[in-house]
C-alpha cells in the first residue's frame, strides 16, 4: 500500500512540476513569439470575415527578400500542392516543397486551398505581393464533408489530420476561423510577414478555455514552424522573374529548419 501511495505521490508531484513549467517557463516564451503589439493592433484584409472573434493569434517574422520573392510561396500552399512548410508528417503526406511550382502559381478568390482530400480552406482575399486570406466555417466543413462522402473521399491519411478531423466534428460543432497571410515592405529592403489566425467558437466555462489552450499552443507551434519554413526556403533560393513567370535559380538545399 506504501509502495503505491508513494508512486502515485511521485507522479502527481511530476504532473505538477511539468506543468508549472509549461505554465511559468515554455508557454510565456512560447506565447510571445513573434508578436508585436503594433502588428496586433494593426487592421488587416480578411478581418471582417471573423468580426467578434473568441480568440486572435497574429504573429511576424523578418524576411530579407521583397514581397514579390515570398508570394509564390503563398499561393501554392496546400495539402497536396507545396504542403504548409510546417510539421509535414502532421499535416501532409510528403515533405513540403522547397521550390516553386509552378502548376500551382494560379490561386484566385472562390478557390479551395486544401487542408486535406475532401476539402479545406475557401480563398477569400486575393492581393498579388500583399495579401492572402483563407477562411473555413461550419457551413462550409459540412458542405465538404457532405460532397467527400459522396465521392468516397473521407478517409484522413494522416494521424494529425485524424486527431483535427476528429477534435473539429466533436468539439466545436458552429465554428468561423480566417487565416491572413499579410506582406509588409520595410524601410531596410526587407519584408514583414505577418500572419492572423481568427476563431469564433461556442461556449465558455473550463472545458472551453482547456481546449482553446491546446488549440491555442498548436496554432502558435504550427505557424511558427511555417514562418520559419518561409523564411528558410524564401532566403535559400533566388527567385526572378521571366516572361512574368516566377523561375526557380540555383536553389540551395532547404534542411533543419527549427
Amino acid at each position: 500500500m506504501r509502495v503505491v501511495r508513494a508512486v502515485v505521490i511521485a507522479v502527481l508531484s511530476a504532473v505538477i512540476a511539468s506543468t508549472a513549467v509549461y505554465f511559468f517557463v515554455i508557454r510565456p516564451r512560447l506565447r510571445t513569439w513573434g508578436v508585436d503589439p503594433g502588428e496586433a493592433e494593426l487592421p488587416l484584409p480578411g478581418d471582417h470575415f471573423v468580426p467578434e472573434p473568441s480568440a486572435t493569434e497574429t504573429r511576424g517574422i523578418d524576411i530579407e527578400a521583397s514581397p514579390s520573392a515570398i508570394w509564390p510561396w503563398l499561393v501554392q500552399m496546400g495539402f497536396g500542392r507545396a504542403g504548409w512548410y510546417s510539421y509535414d508528417a502532421m499535416d501532409n503526406m510528403g515533405a513540403s516543397a522547397t521550390g516553386i511550382l509552378p502548376e500551382f502559381q494560379h490561386l484566385a478568390v472562390g478557390e479551395i486551398m486544401p487542408t486535406h482530400p475532401g476539402g479545406g480552406f475557401k480563398v477569400e482575399v486575393v492581393e498579388p505581393d500583399r495579401a492572402l486570406v483563407l477562411f473555413i466555417d461550419t457551413e462550409l466543413v459540412r458542405a465538404q464533408q457532405k460532397r467527400a462522402e459522396a465521392e468516397g473521399k473521407t478517409e484522413l491519411p494522416t494521424a494529425g489530420l485524424k486527431a483535427t478531423g476528429a477534435l473539429g466534428a466533436t468539439a466545436f460543432p458552429e465554428f468561423a476561423a480566417s487565416w491572413a497571410f499579410f506582406l509588409r515592405p520595410t524601410d531596410d529592403g526587407k519584408t514583414r510577414l505577418i500572419e492572423r489566425f481568427r476563431v469564433k467558437t461556442p461556449g465558455a466555462g473550463p472545458a472551453s478555455a482547456v481546449l482553446g489552450e491546446i488549440m491555442g499552443t498548436g496554432i502558435v507551434l504550427m505557424t511558427r514552424k511555417q514562418m520559419l519554413g518561409i523564411k528558410e526556403r524564401v532566403e535559400g533560393t533566388h527567385v526572378v522573374q521571366l516572361a512574368g513567370e516566377p523561375v526557380e535559380e540555383a536553389a540551395e538545399s532547404v534542411v533543419g529548419v527549427d
